[in-house]
């Protein structure tokens, strides 16, 4: 049996959350993912703490981030989700997330490896070589948000450990620091899995729940998510909530991992943006059968398919205006042609599509039986 997840005072049902992707989780697809039903929590793109202060300072008041318009109307519950490796910006940020916008959780990133995020700003994946810095940043920002949920999302470490046997004993991350010249971002690297530290961090700082993606940061979205390392991070936390997050590609695997590791819920990230309706394919999973759906058991058909992607092209243009509508449909229209014959060709033609009509007439030629 799947018990309710619960974040904070916040229901969490079905147990999936949508991973916040920066560019992709925008409004038009969260109204998409919402229409057809089965995530628990949808999810902002991620916000910079300081990007968010700095607009307010260079336009001399405060001003909307172009991702935050319209979210305080927006269906609830809704996660949003800051970076930073400041105290002071990421309690602000999280404040004005919480009071002003009303967002149901804040959620702050220690996972991203992305060059700008864990090199640059050092903040994302970068921190996670630091657990006690890690647990005064969400001590501060919980006790901003209060009594708002705050999460964390983490991944197992920065590198896997050069010791094979120093990993599987669970070796704590401060243990072997090695220089790395070779590294994406020429930072000393942490090697081993830090994640079950950083869980005792981020519990005893007070949040609500933890997420764990389940590879390095120095492996970024190369190899396989390591769901054992996952599921052993559930030791170490005493009563907040345990999501896995990582490779879950189809909605039996969803449901499997669920039942099968000792996580709360699951977050899905990419395979969703080319297949939004994979949060209610797994949904009905859980149902019993009598109480399942028939029409999202199997493989939709490639009419649903176009439909939605129609449709979603339609609250695209909505929010962003035809021109750009236009130009940002064409990255998700790429995710739903991956793996479909003449796959190739319809990237390309996409590419010279400025038009809904013309948008729509390569769709109805590609997306056949």
């Amino acid at each position: 049996m799947i018990k309710t997840l619960q974040i904070g005072s916040i229901p969490i049902d079905p147990p999936f959350l949508m991973a916040p992707m920066a560019g992709f989780t925008n409004r038009a697809y969260r109204d998409t993912v919402r229409a057809l039903g089965g995530c628990g929590l949808p999810a902002l793109e991620m916000i910079s703490a300081r990007g968010f202060v700095s607009q307010k300072e260079r336009v001399g008041e405060e001003s909307e981030l172009d991702r935050l318009r319209g979210v305080a109307e927006e269906p609830r519950p809704l996660a949003a989700q800051i970076w930073d490796n400041d105290p002071g910006k990421l309690a602000m940020v999280g404040a004005k997330l919480a009071y002003e916008y009303q967002v149901s959780v804040v959620d702050i990133n220690f996972g991203c490896p992305a060059h700008d995020v864990a090199g640059k700003a050092q903040s994302g994946s970068f921190l996670l070589r630091d657990p006690e810095r890690v647990g005064r940043l969400v001590e501060r920002v919980v006790k901003a948000c209060h009594p708002t949920p705050v999460t964390a999302k983490i991944r197992l470490g920065i590198a896997p450990s050069q010791n094979p046997k120093a990993e599987s004993q669970s070796k704590l991350c401060h243990d072997e620091i090695i220089r790395d010249q070779n590294n994406i971002d020429d930072h000393t690297f942490i090697y081993g899995n830090c994640a079950g530290e950083i869980a005792v961090a981020v519990e005893q700082a007070g949040a609500a729940a933890l997420t764990v993606h389940g590879r390095y940061a120095k492996q970024m979205f190369s190899g396989t998510a390591d769901w054992d390392a996952i599921a052993a991070v559930k030791s170490n936390l005493n009563k907040i909530p345990l999501i896995g997050n990582g490779d879950i590609d189809s909605p039996g695997k969803a449901v499997d991992f669920l039942k099968r590791y000792p996580v709360d819920g699951i977050m899905i990230g990419r395979a969703a943006i080319g297949r939004p309706w994979l949060f209610r394919q797994a949904s009905e999973l859980l149902l019993t059968e009598s109480e399942r759906s028939s029409e999202w058991i199997s493989t939709i058909p490639i009419e649903r398919e176009r439909t939605i992607l129609f449709q979603f092209c339609e609250r695209m243009i909505q929010q962003f205006g035809d021109e750009r509508g236009m130009v940002m449909m064409r990255k998700f229209a790429c995710r739903y042609g991956s793996g479909r014959r003449g796959a190739r060709e319809f990237r390309r033609a996409i590419g010279t599509v400025h038009s809904q009509k013309a948008f729509q007439k390569l769709v109805d030629e590609t997306f056949q039986e």
